[in-house]
């Protein structure tokens, strides 16, 4: 399986569970590794037939304009469930960083797994 990949893909996210935190969105940093097979687009040379990581960006972009989120655990679970069910991606990986969470570090957050659910 190949990997696509998208860093430090930045978006604002009303997250947090502290008042100052809720005050107004604050900057989120997504990492993401996605699997999918790009020996398709590879052999044709055509972007219709490759993952557009635009689309993926442009999808989590939508995704969280509006949201309100008290956990990045929960933004986090959302973005992969969106990712796998709308793209052709059997695996992903997403690192989520709130660099403005401490005041003496550069940045806190997360990194989940997640693989397409066999039917």
């Amino acid at each position: 399986m190949d990997l696509i990949f998208l860093r430090r893909l930045q978006l604002d996210v009303l997250v947090g569970v502290h008042e100052h935190e809720r005050q107004a969105p604050q900057p989120l940093l997504f990492d993401l590794e996605l699997a999918a097979d790009v020996g398709r687009a590879a052999a044709s040379d055509r972007v219709e037939d490759a993952l557009d990581y635009s689309a993926v960006a442009e999808a989590l972009a939508e995704y969280v304009a509006g949201t309100d989120f008290r956990l990045i655990e929960t933004l986090a679970e959302g973005c992969a469930e969106l990712i796998l069910g709308r793209f052709p991606v059997e695996w992903l990986r997403l690192t989520l960083s709130k660099p403005r969470a401490l005041e003496n570090a550069e940045a806190a957050g997360l990194v989940i797994e997640r693989r397409r659910r066999r039917q």
